[in-house]
């Protein structure tokens, strides 16, 4: 669980985390995992913070069952494919989860 003073300290990164999972349709429980994984290790760096949110939209999504595209994550976040597909497994694993092996 997450500080209310990391929500208030990245509330920005987390209203777009919400306006991305808004474009996705995403559930209450994807956004809360999303939200999670997010908060677990942000980066420093803005670049940065912006492609591990949308990694961590996309790790949401599989996580909630509601698994979207890397595509379909990357086009809702402006942010290109790559960008989530090198940094996911790592949002999870910083999280304790274990990537699925497919």
């Amino acid at each position: 669980m997450h500080s209310a003073r990391d929500r208030i300290e990245y509330r920005s990164w987390l209203e777009d985390l919400e306006r991305i999972a808004d474009r996705l349709d995403l559930s209450t429980e994807a956004r809360s995992t999303a939200t999670d994984l997010f908060l677990t290790d942000v980066p420093d760096d803005d670049r940065s913070k912006r492609a591990v949110l949308a990694a961590s939209v996309y790790a949401g999504s599989l996580v909630a069952g509601e698994g979207r595209t890397q595509g379909e994550v990357a086009e809702a976040a402006e942010v290109s494919r790559l960008s989530i597909q090198s940094r996911w497994k790592d949002v999870l694993e910083r999280a304790g989860l274990e990537p699925p092996g497919w």
